[in-house]
């Protein structure tokens, strides 16, 4: 293959994906070689918009030449060792979540399914009790665990039966449902500040603290999933932190490491593991930790909070003064945006790609933007100008 041919190389790629890779993901005619900032690249060298970075991973954009720097210093130290010793900048990153979170402990784990795990085995343990109260447009992973409290059946049902088969699923924004639902068996409710994969949907104001209030008077732990909604993601380190309610154990994972794969979880003070109660091989690694702490770093120096909220606020108001009579709704916290269409939106994905701006379509009908956080006003502009022609 002539490594020079954009095409060979294209066809090489997805021949090969084809070929020995299992087709578990529906994925779009497109190989990516690099990126930077909020754009991304393909083989053929076209520039893209990415409105998906990663599904809310890529927070500090693409390629962010700390993260990158810190990555190469620290492999040139340590690249792994295992959870049997201590490492300087794993205590580092620990120190710095406790700071962000405003939480008592950690656990460091690799993804946010992993976190997830982890949070509602501590849940079991620390209750003594079996059960789940999640959300109607729930999703907090694939592996076993953490796809019993999802609410998607067709995710579910080839798997059954779930860890937790006592999980009951009510209303998300409901929060006399939740009441109404825990018994002398339940462990946990878990929820997600904002849905992601269910489109988006923010709750009424409120619903939060009265949920936890409820949990508070029943005895019942609350586990907030901010897997997709942490580090920046909807105008500050936590949606939680608008909501003004701190969760018993929080979930986290995507943005944490600027794109290096990392999850954890953080619970208050009072609630944790003890020895030999969990463990993860590659958890807390060196390679991830030093990641997380130069993503954390650039959030801070860059002011990548106060820019979320000012380039969300911005995105939001041009998407609703679009001039289409075809979309139902706009919602969004920060850069968290979901633009819900009367129709299923594939074919606004594939002419937005088409056209130099990638997104993605989450509950069929809609549209779910979650741009790096460093997007410009003027990337905005092109994407809300393609998503108007589409």
């Amino acid at each position: 293959m002539d490594q020079k041919d954009p095409q060979a190389k294209y066809n090489s790629v997805i021949g090969k994906d084809a070929k020995y890779v299992m087709q578990t993901y529906g994925r779009q005619p497109l190989v990516l070689s690099k990126g930077k900032g909020a754009l991304v690249y393909d083989v053929h060298g076209k520039e893209y918009i990415d409105c998906v970075a990663g599904i809310a991973v890529n927070n500090v954009g693409h390629c962010h030449p700390k993260v990158v720097q810190a990555i190469r210093e620290q492999a040139g130290e340590l690249m792994h060792v295992s959870n049997l010793y201590y490492t300087e900048i794993q205590a580092e990153l620990a120190e710095a979540l406790i700071s962000v979170t405003g939480m008592g402990r950690v656990f460091f784990c690799n993804s946010g399914a992993e976190a997830v795990e982890a949070a509602m085995k501590l849940a079991r343990m620390v209750s003594g009790k079996s059960a789940f109260i999640a959300a109607e447009g729930s999703f907090h992973g694939r592996t076993i665990g953490a796809l019993s409290v999802t609410y998607k059946n067709a995710y579910r049902a080839p798997f059954e039966p779930p860890v937790s088969s006592q999980t009951t699923f009510v209303p998300y924004s409901d929060a006399d449902a939740i009441r109404q639902a825990i018994s002398d068996n339940t462990a946990a409710v878990i929820l997600e500040p904002v849905q992601g994969e269910g489109g988006v949907n923010i709750p009424d104001p409120g619903y939060l603290k009265e949920v936890r209030e409820i949990c508070d008077e029943t005895g019942t732990l609350l586990i907030f999933d901010e897997v997709q909604t942490g580090f920046g993601r909807t105008g500050t380190w936590f949606c939680k932190e608008q909501a003004g309610v701190e969760p018993d154990i929080m979930s986290m994972a995507k943005a944490i490491g600027g794109g290096f794969p990392m999850g954890a979880i953080a619970a208050r003070e009072g609630i944790s593991f003890e020895r030999g109660q969990h463990a993860a091989t590659f958890g807390g690694g060196p390679l991830a930790c030093a990641a997380a702490l130069a993503s954390i770093g650039a959030i801070k120096e860059e002011k990548l909070l106060e820019r979320s909220r000012e380039m969300g606020a911005y995105f939001i108001e041009k998407l609703r003064n679009m001039d289409r009579d075809d979309v139902v709704e706009v919602r969004g916290k920060g850069l968290m945006i979901g633009v819900e269409m009367n129709y299923k939106c594939g074919d606004i994905v594939d002419f937005a790609r088409e056209h130099g701006v990638l997104v993605n379509c989450t509950s069929d009908s809609v549209l779910r933007l979650v741009p790096p956080l460093v997007i410009t006003k003027e990337q905005i502009d092109a994407v809300v100008g393609i998503l108007e022609q589409a």
